[in-house]
């Protein structure tokens, strides 16, 4: 059975509409549905499963994928009306990586713990204790970082805005979880999607208490939602074409297989803080990687675009970046 997919896109008169993703070539449009996050409310206020409603609206009309790609129609699965009320966040520290990095991690950890980085530290109790037994306690923290509200949401097939202080911008290829607050204000996980959470890593990578700067950066997802359960073990590509040609390449590791930390444990250290059970709230969560084309030394430029694929999540996700000025500027700075 082919797994079910959602996409959000525009149509040529700028109204927007949900489709279920038929084919690599075709968009099935759901009757009356202007929005995935109208379409999870109306799941949620009837209490039948979000998959369920989608293919009971499915009409009749179809749509060709590749002129929504063509003409950037497409938008990012999951969004809110109000950004202010979309909350973006991450975790890392998470993800085992290939056999090499596994080799490399394993000696780095066989020195004392005082001997360890904070980060190294981190990562250690994670594979100690990140995946937790169903004795119903929680496992151990991970690394947590907030990237921003709605706004800093890039679609695909659209640029990265990346501000003029940046230090780098490059790409960080993972999974997100897709969120939806209910009323009760409890969470319901409304799927997965290919992310691509942007970082500054030569910002990150020059002191730890800057590591929270380096993640304020844009970040993009989809263009698909996955509807169906995560499978364990997912193997990815994480490429970068400049000017059409291939820069750099290489495969990338997850699912809770490649993980130290379990997909319920990320998802627990995230919504146990009630600041995030607002009802109606959307909250997308990436849950790292272990693959940085940065690591290779690879720097990226405007002419630049990442590439990001995965079975069973459909189309890539496409990115390029761009330099912009930032608007606040040091001594810009006035009285109210």
């Amino acid at each position: 059975m082919a797994a079910l997919r959602l996409l959000q896109f525009l149509r040529p008169d700028g109204s927007r509409a949900v489709g279920l993703v038929e084919s690599a070539a075709r968009v099935r449009v759901l009757a009356g549905c202007d929005s995935t996050y109208a379409l999870a409310s109306q799941a949620l206020a009837e209490r039948v499963p979000l998959a369920h409603l989608a293919k009971k609206l499915a009409s009749a009309e179809r749509v060709d994928y590749g002129e929504l790609v063509e003409r950037q129609a497409v938008l990012v699965p999951l969004d809110h009306p109000d950004p202010a009320h979309m909350l973006v966040s991450s975790s890392g520290l998470t993800h085992l990586g290939s056999e090499r990095t596994r080799d490399h991690l394993r000696r780095a950890l066989q020195v004392d713990d005082a001997s360890l980085s904070d980060s190294l530290r981190l990562f250690k109790l994670g594979l100690e204790q990140g995946r937790p037994t169903g004795n119903g306690t929680p496992g151990v923290a991970p690394e947590w970082h907030f990237k921003g509200t709605g706004r800093s949401v890039v679609h695909p097939y659209q640029d990265f805005p990346v501000a003029s202080f940046a230090e780098d911008a490059s790409e960080e290829p993972e999974l997100a979880g897709l969120y939806l607050i209910g009323a009760d204000g409890m969470p319901r996980r409304l799927g997965f999607a290919l992310a691509n959470e942007l970082s500054d890593h030569i910002t990150e990578r020059s002191n730890s208490g800057l590591v929270s700067h380096a993640k304020l950066c844009g970040s993009s997802f989809g263009p698909e939602l996955l509807l169906d359960d995560l499978p364990a073990s997912i193997a990815g590509v994480s490429r970068i074409v400049r000017k059409g040609r291939k820069r750099w390449e290489k495969p990338f590791l997850t699912g809770e297989d490649h993980m130290s930390h379990s997909i319920g444990n990320i998802e627990f250290h995230h919504f146990k803080y009630d600041q995030f059970l607002v009802p109606g709230d959307v909250h997308v969560h990436y849950f790292g990687t272990a693959t940085l084309s940065f690591s290779e030394g690879i720097k990226v430029d405007a002419s630049c675009r990442f590439e990001i694929s995965a079975p069973p999540f459909g189309h890539p996700l496409i990115n390029g970046i761009r330099r912009v000025e930032n608007a606040y500027r040091y001594g810009s700075m006035q009285a109210a």
